[in-house]
């Protein structure tokens, strides 16, 4: 429960600032004199929920009950849902269905090589430690 609402923290934070970036780019920027205080709450509130959401669901990974397939089913299928809820909701994704096809396709191929590049680091970093316990031995 401690490393859940630590990571909500973090999570909560670090989408407040993102917030603040993309403002002061729209600002800065786009030639933006004055921002629109509706959109401003509604964008803001959105990555906010973004940074709690990318910063909790990896607690998937850390339940040892299940396996590999089914902590990546159950963090993609969590991320991608809600993901999809605020983005339509907020109005990043365009509400026509090529859109959403677009969106999900390169969603999921940006997600299986980030998956496979850790999935290999960390195979390698266990490799590692396994060769260094060998040579306590």
């Amino acid at each position: 429960m401690k490393t859940f609402l630590f990571r909500s923290m973090v999570g909560v934070f670090f989408g407040g600032f993102f917030a603040v970036l993309l403002t002061y780019s729209a600002i800065f920027l786009g030639d933006q004199g004055t921002l629109d205080s509706t959109l401003f709450v509604k964008n803001s509130l959105g990555a906010i929920f973004c940074g709690w959401l990318f910063s909790v669901t990896p607690l998937y990974f850390e339940i040892r009950s299940l396996n590999l397939l089914q902590q990546t089913a159950l963090h993609f299928c969590t991320v991608m849902v809600a993901y999809l809820v605020i983005a339509f909701g907020i109005g990043w994704i365009p509400q026509e269905a090529m859109n959403s096809v677009i969106f999900v396709a390169i969603a999921l191929i940006t997600y299986t090589v980030i998956w496979f590049a850790f999935y290999l680091y960390f195979k390698h970093e266990s490799k590692k430690m396994n060769e260094d316990l060998q040579h306590i031995k």
